[in-house]
């Protein structure tokens, strides 16, 4: 094996903590709501976890499976004693965050919806590198996979499954049908750590079909939406002018959104991912049915990696 090689194993057997050295952060339409906001990844105490802040109402609220209260088109948490305490659209920061393998983060934000910036998680991932990745006090727990956890409905399904090996990456593999020519079957797998993250899922796009716009907007959605931040197919045709940036974005783009949804576990998880067709509601059935059985998993902490010079 490489030098290279034997850091990247160490590092996915073994990973120290990890937050943010300084705050940043952005400005944009949601694209369900419309409305402007503006959030800020600001750096969190060791052990806190991702917790998201509304600061025009003033509570926070865990990005967890368990305050999860809506998954149509989007993830939405909820603060269920404060009805008017949501934050929607959190997949793509969440995705950002798991894919770099943030640990500790406070996302302020002053409105119900997450800017959707490009519709992927690619400028999320550039603004926490920006603001610096560092090492923190602390263990880092982990959720390692004791038998299969599978969920279902109809032709969807998203399983989990023990490792394979040692290793402490994740696979994950992810397929799609859809009946637009210009999307059809899809499929994707691969091994996500923080440089696959970024090289292969970060920049992937929400999509949407037009003859599905205007239904979504009927019913209050997708009233920011615009080919700056989605791409459009109709039929046969991307109605982006400037294309695609994979022949395969699609099914990309619904992996991101596995990897954002499953990050509301509140640690990283150990094991195995497979799915088909699966949504924003099932990937978080898919968690509430893990935690719902103990013998479906248990906590382990990845301790920090030794020096290389100690093992070499």
């Amino acid at each position: 094996m490489s030098l290279r090689g034997l850091e990247r194993n160490i590092g996915r057997r073994m990973r120290a903590r990890r937050g943010i050295a300084a705050a940043i952060g952005c400005e944009g339409v949601g694209l369900h709501s419309g409305m402007t906001a503006r959030m800020r990844f600001v750096p969190a105490e060791p052990g806190s976890g991702i917790l998201f802040h509304r600061t025009d109402v003033g509570v926070i609220i865990p990005a967890r499976h368990d305050y999860v209260i809506q998954t149509r088109l989007c993830t939405m948490i909820g603060d269920p004693a404060r009805p008017d305490a949501t934050v929607s659209t959190i997949e793509h920061v969440m995705a950002a965050v798991a894919g770099l393998g943030i640990d500790d983060l406070l996302v302020e934000i002053d409105g119900p919806e997450v800017p959707i910036l490009d519709g992927s998680a690619g400028e999320f991932a550039f603004l926490l590198r920006c603001a610096g990745i560092v090492e923190t006090d602390g263990p880092t727990r982990a959720i390692e996979i004791l038998r299969p956890v599978r969920v279902a409905d109809g032709l969807a399904s998203a399983e989990l499954h023990p490792s394979n090996s040692d290793d402490f990456g994740f696979p994950m593999a992810l397929a799609i049908d859809f009946p637009d020519a210009a999307i059809g079957r899809q499929a994707i797998s691969l091994d996500l750590d923080d440089e696959i993250f970024c090289s292969e899922l970060a920049r992937a796009r929400t999509f949407t079909r037009a003859a599905d716009i205007e239904a979504a907007r009927e019913a209050g959605l997708a009233r920011g939406g615009n080919l700056a931040n989605a791409i459009v197919v109709d039929g046969e045709r991307v109605l982006n002018q400037e294309g695609l940036r994979w022949e395969d974005e699609f099914v990309r783009h619904k992996l991101l959104d596995v990897v954002g949804d499953l990050a509301l576990a509140g640690a990283p998880i150990v094991g195995r991912f497979l799915g088909a067709r699966t949504g924003h509601r099932l990937n978080n059935f898919l968690l509430r049915t893990l935690f719902a059985d103990q013998a479906n998993y248990r906590m382990i902490n990845l301790a920090p990696a030794p020096a290389l010079a100690a093992v070499a």
